[in-house]
């Protein structure tokens, strides 16, 4: 199995029933992750400025 990076070669590594795989190369680990960021509505400025000043 190579590594979908670098298409180095990839090892196993493994802890009791759970294993997943590791390019020592470039430090690939296929561990799932979520490259999506939630969108949320820009802070006004005047709620910055409350925000601020209530501190």
């Amino acid at each position: 199995m190579s590594c979908p990076r670098c298409q180095g070669s990839l090892e196993e590594l493994s802890l009791g029933d759970v294993s997943t795989v590791t390019c020592p190369h470039c430090g690939f680990a296929d561990v799932p992750v979520e490259h999506v960021q939630e969108e949320e509505e820009p802070e006004s400025w005047r709620d910055a400025f409350n925000r601020f000043y209530e501190h």
